[in-house]
């Protein structure tokens, strides 16, 4: 993973910024853990400030992005955590278990170092096949992308255990820009930055995303889009099939 996001990360620290609300979220499954490992940490999103919390990061990028005041981190994979057996009350993992080279390996890490919990914040492919209109109407080709990097829930149980599954729904004016954050402002990806920070758009076809990017800005300039999702427009969130997962260790 680390070279990917070497390549894709660097512009992380300004559209992927921690949302308040999906932090809460996160906060809430954590439970009263004081101690923390977060596996694939990036740099630092959703990371607990009123907790010890210790960050695992393969990419000189991303850990380059670390605030100064974030928790300490050092480089390494979720495959191999670097740590005890129980040597944390929690693990999290959000969003990132899709890029793990073996993702079962990564799960077991999480589970063997954390005495208490499991937290994980990925998505379910059917839901967002269906709300993510990126998806259906521009990229259909990264469907099948989406299923290949999503891991179904039956196998992460036979992993972490019996899985507690929530919806996270996404604010309409998410700060945290991942690929489905866009749902209510379709402009915003347009903007290359934008797109580099998302994984989905930056490991894409080039041209593929400049052609969806073109038919996109023709139905923003045309009205077409608008009309087509006009019953997004009022909503304050939207469900585009993000999940938080828990499990006890």
């Amino acid at each position: 993973m680390a070279p990917r996001y070497d390549r894709i990360g660097t512009s992380y620290s300004r559209h992927r910024v921690a949302d308040r609300r999906i932090a809460a979220r996160i906060r809430e499954a954590l439970g009263d853990a004081t101690t923390v490992v977060n596996a694939g940490a990036g740099a630092g999103s959703y990371e607990p400030t009123d907790r010890s919390v210790i960050a695992v990061e393969p990419s000189d990028v991303m850990l380059a992005q670390r605030p100064a005041a974030a928790a300490p981190a050092v480089r390494g994979v979720a495959e191999a955590l670097p740590f005890g057996d129980r040597r944390f009350d929690a693990a999290m993992a959000i969003l990132t278990i899709h890029h793990w080279s073996d993702r079962a390996a990564g799960l077991a890490e999480l589970r063997r170092v954390a005495s208490d919990r499991v937290v994980v914040l990925t998505w379910d492919v059917a839901v967002s096949e269906e709300a993510n209109w990126m998806l259906a109407e521009y990229l259909p080709s990264q469907v099948g992308v989406d299923r290949r990097w999503w891991t179904p829930f039956d196998q992460l149980a036979e992993v972490l255990g019996e899985l507690r599954v929530e919806p996270v729904p996404v604010p309409h004016d998410c700060t945290d820009g991942f690929f489905g954050a866009y749902w209510r402002r379709p402009e915003a990806y347009l903007d290359p930055e934008v797109q580099a920070s998302i994984s989905n758009l930056a490991m894409a076809d080039r041209a593929e995303v400049s052609s969806a990017m073109d038919r996109l800005r023709a139905d923003l300039d045309s009205g077409a889009w608008h009309r087509r999702h006009a019953d997004l427009l009022d909503l304050e969130e939207h469900d585009v099939g993000y999940r938080l997962l828990t499990a006890s260790a």
